[in-house]
């Protein structure tokens, strides 16, 4: 393969790279075994295989590769989180599964012009024609689309020395005629689709809609069979309807990449991708469509500098999906905030031979020690389960659990999970390991949006308050029973209600100095807003832990806010995530406490803890040693 970037005689250390480029049509797969040297290049159609990760098996197996570590692709279809459900396509898959079924130390999954837009800038003039006049912009944005399946965009913006390319499903804009031609066809796709988007209109099949929209128009019959393709091949052969659903369809385009370009502010030019527009070759030339794309009244001179390019490199995404790959795993290699993989470097040389065994798998590695049970490790690694152990406490771990922790941390500078989704069928290890993912995932976004302001200003709170009383109603009182069994060892009075009329009665006897935790999803329950009224009103405060946005949040003197998206059928990931919260509070209301009277530092704590039976210093010392989440136990 021609790639059109600078080729190196380096095999990549880690092994060949599996690239794919999956469209709605077909998946396209090929093999990088050194930067820029992409070969073995494979088209499966889609509609052979029930999912990615069947199609990709059988391309390994196709061309006999052997062990592939890293993997990555660009797909046509939006990537929001770890679950893909393809717009064009009825493939559905999980990511995290995917690489685990297909035994993957990295599978990086990315929206397919997104990876696209990341070779732009590298393309040569051989590897693009330009269609009008123009010139580019240096260091300036540049847009992307492409018509295939469906209608694709993105764009790149310059930051310092790099790009950043722009993740968008901006074909699902809605479609605006131009001229009364086009008002038919919108009006004859109106009557097929609740929503007229432009992917409707200038896609692939939309190439074959505006034909039918037309040929309805002229009294011309269509045959059922009648597809896009046939569309192209009459246009080429000079059919006076296929050439004008032609020219409709590349001004539509022209229209959509206008709009992309004053959208953007695309001074570096917008190119054009995807199949269709390859295959009309010259009639795109001679279309309407640079006309069209300058045609924006007042801004009309302003588009006029803009270039538009179309693409003609061969296999163009596996280059960008390529590039966010080696960024990616150099990122890894090269992040601070991988201090546990370069203590293990530092200390290789120091440890057993059967030790340095295990290293190396964790440096080679690091997801195989991640996710594998230490049966799977020692098996690995050719050593005896103790040595797995040996070796993390050798690095100053507790066990293996809190080394798959550090690992995990320094693999990605975060713990390396999303929601993943469980379905029927699901193994106890599939399942298992999801639902433990996902209650980890939730709370790394509560790190990441929890207002630590407020976390503040709600520690101050409690720890001044002469009574706290926590209400919480259904699953919430879970919540509520857990608080108060941990904030009546600091010495406060505390009490916790999961019944309405308790909530009320107690609620009318409290004054200045009292404090109501309330926690509630919803925040909107009339009956617990009226309590909660009725409290404030006397001089209690109230600290809400809720959703944000809500009548409790907003009533609230402190809001403490728990967004996140929910799995209906359970609550678990809510009571997880406002467990954490509670243990936050907890744990700073402990420290508060504390540091008055033992100097104000946790060192001094854990030394006087030896000497003093103080139920604070005691307290937060059982917080640090034994963690804080979880339910209470006995």
């Amino acid at each position: 393969m021609s790639t059109g970037v600078h080729k190196s005689a380096n095999q990549h250390a880690d092994g060949p790279r599996l690239l794919a480029d999956i469209g709605g049509t077909n998946a396209r797969f090929a093999l990088e075994t050194a930067p820029g040297e992409i070969g073995q290049i494979r088209v499966y159609p889609g509609a052979d295989y029930p999912g990615i990760a069947e199609v990709m098996q059988q391309y390994l197996k196709d061309t006999k590769v052997g062990r592939v570590d890293h993997a990555a692709i660009a797909i046509a279809n939006l990537v929001d989180g770890d679950h893909v459900k393809m717009t064009n396509h009825d493939w559905s898959f999980s990511i995290e599964a995917t690489r685990r079924a297909l035994g993957f130390d990295t599978l990086l999954v990315v929206n397919d012009f997104t990876a696209l837009a990341m070779v732009l800038p590298s393309l040569t003039d051989a590897q693009r024609e330009q269609v009008g006049g123009g010139s580019c912009w240096q260091s300036s944005v540049i847009g992307l689309l492409g018509p295939g399946t469906g209608l694709g965009v993105s764009g790149l913006i310059p930051a310092d020395d790099r790009w950043i390319a722009l993740g968008s499903e901006g074909g699902h804009a809605t479609f605006s005629p131009f001229d009364e031609r086009e008002d038919l066809v919108m009006r004859y796709a109106r009557r097929k689709f609740p929503h007229v988007s432009f992917e409707r209109v200038c896609a692939g099949p939309g190439l074959e809609l505006i034909y039918r929209a037309l040929a309805e128009r002229d009294n011309v019959a269509v045959a059922d069979a009648f597809t896009a393709a046939d569309v192209t091949t009459r246009a080429l052969a000079g059919e006076a309807l296929a050439l004008e659903a032609v020219n409709c369809f590349c001004a539509i385009l022209g229209t959509f990449a206008g709009n992309i370009a004053v959208t953007l502010g695309a001074l570096g030019g917008i190119y054009i991708g995807g199949g269709i527009v390859l295959k009309l070759g010259e009639l795109f030339h001679k279309s309407p469509f640079r006309d069209r794309f300058e045609a924006k009244g007042r801004f009309q001179q302003y588009l006029s500098g803009i270039p538009t390019y179309i693409i003609t490199a061969e296999y163009p995404a596996f280059l960008g999906v390529s590039a966010i790959l080696s960024e990616q795993l150099s990122n890894r290699a090269n992040s601070g905030s991988s201090a546990v993989f370069e203590r293990i470097r530092q200390m290789r040389d120091a440890l057993t031979r059967a030790e340095r065994r295990v290293a190396d798998l964790a440096l080679n590695h690091p997801r195989s020690i991640i996710n594998d049970p230490i049966i799977d490790i020692a098996r690995k690694a050719d050593v005896s389960q103790p040595t797995v152990i040996r070796f993390c406490r050798s690095l100053g771990c507790q066990g293996l659990s809190d080394f798959k922790l550090k690992l995990a941390t320094g693999l990605t500078g975060t713990i390396p999970v999303s929601h993943s989704q469980v379905y029927l069928g699901d193994t106890a290890t599939d399942f298992g390991a999801k639902v433990l993912d996902n209650t980890v995932s939730v709370i790394l976004q509560l790190r990441e949006h929890l207002n630590f302001e407020n976390v503040e200003r709600a520690i101050d709170i409690l720890n001044g308050a002469r009574h706290i009383e926590f209400y919480g109603l259904g699953n919430s009182n879970i919540v509520a029973q857990d608080a108060h069994y941990k904030f009546f060892r600091f010495g406060i009075p505390t009490i916790a209600y999961g019944d309405l009329y308790m909530q009320a009665a107690s609620a009318a006897l409290l004054g200045k100095g009292d404090v109501i935790v309330a926690v509630s999803k919803s925040g909107r329950a009339p009956e617990l807003l009226r309590v909660l009224e009725v409290a404030m009103q006397q001089g209690a405060t109230v600290i809400a832990i809720t959703s944000s946005n809500t009548p409790l949040a907003k009533r609230a003197t402190v809001a403490l806010e728990t967004d996140h998206i929910e799995i209906r059928e359970s609550q678990l990931s809510m009571i997880s995530r406002i467990l954490q919260i509670i243990d936050i509070l907890a744990v700073g209301v402990a420290i508060r406490r504390a540091a008055p009277k033992l100097g104000a530092t946790i060192s001094e704590a854990v030394a006087h803890k030896r000497q003093s039976s103080d139920d604070d210093a005691a307290a937060v010392l059982d917080w640090l040693s034994h963690g804080a989440s979880g339910i209470a136990r006995d």
